[in-house]
């Protein structure tokens, strides 16, 4: 057995061991009691398997095209290899994307706004809100008023205004565009957002939040900037 093989197996064993440690640690010192009744578990846990299947989704994904690839020959691998990169940039804001979908409208409550209510421009913390839901239910990309949202895009107070991608959204008049992975999953995004308490939570802020039915066919732009390559390192093995 050579050094090598002895090495990872001995990082194996210090990972395994330290798991299971965590893990024995954990039952035996709960740190918070769990308070939750049984239906709020239940749901958490069938989010948990909806991810957990989604996961096994992608893997199994990932390992056709690692068996394409090695089933085909060097032409068929850079083709392979090409629309691979392509999807990738989609994926990370680098391309404009279609697809089937739906988009939001938030506007400033007319009746409130007749009675002297003050408007104010959407919060970052009811966007997130909303943002994390759309993700939560399958949304796969996001534009508000024309900013793609990416795995480095920011929703924030800076000066007391909202940003994404450090722009100001200080119109309370704001378009939503998302699109989903199938027409299918974008009828179920618009009829949870119809039926959940958004609005309301809304409505409070003075403002409307209108869903418009799902659509076959919409356009999101690239990202209009510079992603942040800070945590990346460049893999020089093999040169």
């Amino acid at each position: 057995m050579t050094n090598k093989i002895v090495t990872r197996i001995t990082i194996i064993s210090f990972i395994v061991g330290i798991m299971i440690s965590v893990q024995y640690n954990t039952v035996q010192n709960p740190t918070t009691r769990d308070t939750r009744d049984i239906w709020a578990i239940r749901q958490e846990l069938s989010q948990e398997k909806e991810n957990h299947s989604e996961l096994l989704r992608e893997i199994a994904n990932y390992n056709e095209f690692v068996e394409q690839y090695e089933d085909n020959d060097t032409n068929n691998q850079a083709v392979l290899l090409n629309n691979t990169v392509e999807d990738l940039k989609r994926q990370i804001g680098l391309l404009s994307v279609d697809g089937p979908g739906l988009e939001l409208e938030i506007t400033p409550a007319a009746e409130l706004i007749q009675f002297g209510y003050e408007i104010e421009p959407i919060s970052p913390d009811l966007l997130i809100r909303l943002v994390n839901e759309i993700y939560r239910y399958d949304g796969l990309y996001i534009e508000i008023n024309g900013q793609r949202l990416t795995h480095t895009s920011a929703i924030r107070d800076i000066n007391g205004v909202t940003t994404v991608n450090s722009v100001p959204i200080d119109d309370a008049e704001i378009t939503i565009k998302i699109i989903t992975e199938t027409f299918e999953k974008a009828e179920k995004l618009y009829g949870y957002l119809y039926a959940s308490t958004f609005r309301d939570d809304f409505y409070l802020d003075n403002l409307n939040l209108s869903i418009n039915e799902a659509q076959r066919a919409i356009t999101i732009a690239e990202f209009d900037g510079k992603l942040s390559t800070d945590y990346l390192v460049e893999n020089n093995e093999g040169e």
